[in-house]
């Protein structure tokens, strides 16, 4: 079992620092790491059901990183343990171009979202979608989950507005739901203000959203629990 991993340099290691800060930011949770063929696959979870009875959408971010080791592993670790190693080895580094190895945090076995693997290939790439009106898409509905979500609501109610709103359809991209919007804007997947194409892909019930920055990964309502 893989217990460490090695990044080329302080930068990639910034660099994914940077990203697992969004990340906690959004869903103070778990992050799934799968390396193999010396790339790590970073996947962090935005949106995701709540129960076998819930439908809505699974929505998630994807950065990739280049790794050392060549050999498989797939872990889910908790965040906060990941970034305080992370930050526990910026701190300890001499030689910014050296690479950098981090130890894994014990790994969490009741992520629901984690036992969920997008397609490696078979993706069909569709119309784009512009990363203005992901922001626009994203900063709306932010404000409304805000509005609608009084200080001290309980959870079962936060998660039914967050349901409604980042699970509608976005406007002139029905096939999209608006947490993509949401999570293109808070992972930094889009830059605020820029006008660029954003590239679409879809295979089966899953649609990937992918910039030069990031992936948003999509699993339409369906069975949790299929791959």
């Amino acid at each position: 079992m893989t217990s460490a991993f090695t990044l080329p340099d302080t930068l990639a290691l910034r660099d994914i620092a940077t990203f697992l800060g969004r990340a906690g930011r959004v869903e103070d949770g778990s992050v799934r790491l799968i390396g193999g063929g010396g790339i790590l696959a970073v996947y962090v979870a935005v949106f995701y059901p709540s129960g076998l009875l819930d439908s809505s959408p699974t929505i998630l971010g994807l950065r990739t990183f280049a790794i050392l080791e060549k050999d498989a592993f797939d872990v889910v670790v908790p965040v906060a343990s990941l970034l305080m190693r992370i930050e526990r080895a910026m701190n300890e580094a001499t030689d910014d171009a050296a690479p950098v190895s981090l130890s894994l945090p014990m790994q969490v076995n009741t992520v629901t979202w984690a036992a969920i693997s997008p397609p490696r290939g078979g993706w069909t790439p569709i119309a784009p979608v512009s990363s203005m009106l992901l922001e626009l898409v994203g900063k709306a509905g932010i404000e409304e989950v805000a509005a609608n979500v009084p200080t001290g609501t309980g959870e079962q109610i936060v998660h039914r507005v967050r349901s409604e709103v980042w699970g509608r359809p976005i406007r002139s991209a029905e096939h999209l739901p608006a947490g993509v919007g949401f999570a293109a804007l808070s992972l930094g997947f889009i830059e605020p203000g820029s006008n660029e194409p954003i590239a679409v892909f879809e295979t089966g019930t899953w649609t990937r959203v992918s910039s030069r920055r990031g992936h948003v990964l999509v699993k339409r309502r369906g069975s949790l629990l299929g791959r």
